[in-house]
């Protein structure tokens, strides 16, 4: 089966290798009736994979159902799965059929399996070892033949460890598992479904398309979507109905869904204290601005090439100094002249004025070399004097500069002991 048609038919947009690998595996198994745990986050379509792997399964023409047994009370769920005989509980007034005998044939879908109670688990287990059940209050043994699909949001071997989930039910279920990507796994696909979603509202609400800008695509690509392709279609849904213009600024997104501004910063395993916390943000703060200033150099530099018709040496990278100097000697090797101090050792004159320094390497090798402070406590005692020095010593602006409340940054000048 090619899976731009699977895509085309369930609404599945985007070309992540990972995306692909997990309806790949979904269309490969659907076929067999082996158990598939499918795994991922909140959001990112376990219930899709499994509604594919049902309608291209053999049972497709019978019954699928799909159960959230998070949702259901524990004190209920029994009954709502395997059924109940009347008088097995108070409230029981008549016979109820459960799940797994209305389904009978077909698939059924448990969603949130590591939230099922342990005494639910060991029935399920039965089930899928035997296809035997018995309803709650009653001692009869009922057959069902159902195709179990299951999907989870946590680590059911972290549950295992703790006693929370039976091992041998989750080796009985992680048949075929299979791992639907998280957003932040496949950014690539961020502008693509963006621009599916603005074309879907635009439609429903008789609206232009919307369309991001560079600095919004940058914006929406770094964020970390916990509520994966659910939240991305809620935000643009939100875009398509209070924006008034059809091009989208970073601003406009972030007036809608401030959190979108947070990044997914890197941290040290462990806990630390608020503090540390503070430092480290301030660093963070300090590496992404130093980046954006190099990239707007390099865009600098490109404009002043193309705008002035210049040539850069093509030279490869691994050339070095000498290559360099041997390159730029040739150049001017036609003009060179004699001088009566041509011996200093380390020059080379030429007429039209440059000179040269030899043995680059030698020079460089001679240099003391240096290593920089990498202390945590010095880096935030600099960037702290840097933003005093850029706003002349008023203590708001230079903690809005730096991102943390004015109390803190009072604190830091008073610990570091900062002369203002």
């Amino acid at each position: 089966m090619n899976l731009q048609v699977v895509k085309q038919r369930y609404g599945i947009v985007g070309r992540s290798e990972a995306l692909d690998r997990a309806l790949s595996t979904a269309v490969r198994v659907a076929a067999t009736d082996l158990t598939v745990l499918i795994q991922g986050e909140s959001g990112v379509g376990k219930e899709v994979i499994s509604k594919i792997i049902h309608e291209f399964s053999p049972r497709k023409h019978n019954a699928f159902i799909a159960i959230n047994t998070g949702a259901i009370p524990e004190g209920t769920i029994n009954s709502e799965l395997f059924g109940h005989e009347k008088g097995a509980y108070t409230g029981a007034t008549s016979d109820r059929k459960g799940y797994f005998e209305t389904v009978n044939n077909g698939t059924i879908f448990l969603d949130e399996i590591g939230e099922m109670p342990l005494d639910t688990q060991a029935y399920l287990l039965r089930i899928l070892e035997s296809g035997e059940y018995m309803k709650v209050g009653s001692s009869k043994v009922n057959k069902t033949n159902v195709r179990i699909i299951t999907a989870t949001n946590v680590d059911l071997l972290e549950k295992v460890n703790k006693n929370k989930f039976r091992e041998d039910l989750y080796y009985r279920l992680n048949t075929v598992p299979i791992r639907v990507p998280a957003l932040h796994e496949r950014r690539e696909d961020i502008s693509i479904l963006f621009r599916k979603f603005a074309s879907d509202f635009a439609e429903k609400y008789k609206t232009e398309t919307l369309r991001p800008d560079e600095q919004a695509k940058l914006l929406l690509k770094n964020y970390r979507w916990p509520g994966n392709i659910r939240e991305l279609r809620n935000l643009v849904e939100q875009l398509s109905v209070l924006s008034e213009d059809s091009l989208i600024s970073a601003q406009d997104i972030l007036n809608v869904a401030p959190q979108i501004a947070k990044r997914n910063l890197p941290s040290k395993s462990g806990t630390f204290s608020n503090a540390e916390f503070e430092e480290r943000e301030i660093l963070y703060k300090f590496l992404f601005e130093m980046k954006n200033d190099i990239n707007d150099l390099k865009t600098l530099v490109f404009e002043l090439v193309q705008r002035n018709d210049l040539k850069m040496p093509s030279l490869p990278p691994s050339r070095g100094f000498s290559e360099y100097r041997e390159h730029e000697s040739s150049v001017h090797e036609s003009s060179r002249e004699n001088y009566e101090d041509e011996d200093v050792p380390g020059f080379e004159k030429y007429s039209d004025g440059p000179v040269l320094i030899r043995d680059y390497e030698q020079n460089y090798n001679n240099a003391e070399e240096v290593e920089e402070s990498l202390s945590l406590e010095q880096k935030t005692k600099e960037l702290i004097l840097k933003a005093l020095k850029k706003h002349k010593g008023r203590r708001k602006d230079a903690a809005d500069e730096l991102g943390i409340s004015e109390r803190t940054l009072y604190r830091k000048i008073k610990e570091y002991d900062i002369a203002i």
